[in-house]
């Protein structure tokens, strides 16, 4: 003996039903479209969200998301500037050497030499576009952040963080010149 699914009209399972026993249970999917020559009502499919996207700017939670970002700094000169709250707590120009995700053991810091980057340091990563289509990235962890810029060479920015020739500033100064006896001056 057979049972058919009253609901469908198919074989919800092919094990002989008998006193007794307990056949396994499978339900049948649902087909969409017509059936029996009559539409169904169709019932919505749990589907997984769509990747999120992101044009100029977004904050990205996802270590992967962070790692692609960051790439682009990679054997790059940066600006950096390390805030606690709203105060900055230091800043520099630095080279980034390295940037590693899965990889507890390496720390993240910051030198005016070098840079290394772990992903895994921050909660998130805010990037905006600046108008020279230049990002600004900003990795934050808590109440502290480090905002990194790619420091292009000599473009005559107005970035105070920019690295700059040091000069020396003689407009508050008198230049004297001391002549001392000269043996021919003195013969005369």
């Amino acid at each position: 003996m057979r049972r058919l699914d009253a609901w469908t009209g198919e074989k919800p399972f092919d094990v002989p039903v008998r006193w007794g026993t307990i056949a396994p249970f499978r339900r049948t999917p649902v087909r969409r479209g017509l059936r029996d020559g009559c539409p169904t009502e169709e019932e919505p499919m749990p589907s997984e969200p769509p990747a999120k996207f992101f044009v100029n700017q977004g904050v990205v939670t996802s270590r992967e998301d962070m790692l692609n970002l960051l790439r682009p700094l990679l054997k790059q000169t940066v600006t950096y500037r390390y805030l606690r709250g709203r105060e900055i707590v230091a800043h520099g120009t630095g080279w980034v050497e390295r940037i590693v995700v899965d990889q507890p053991d390496v720390s993240t810091y910051f030198t005016p030499i070098a840079i290394t980057l772990n992903v895994d340091s921050f909660e998130h990563l805010d990037f905006v576009t600046r108008p020279d289509q230049l990002l600004v990235y900003t990795l934050v962890q808590g109440d502290e952040a480090v905002v990194v810029e790619y420091a292009p060479g000599g473009d005559g920015g107005e970035s105070p963080f920019e690295p700059r020739q040091l000069t020396f500033d003689t407009s508050g100064y008198v230049q004297m010149e001391l002549q001392g006896l000269d043996p021919a001056a003195s013969e005369e």
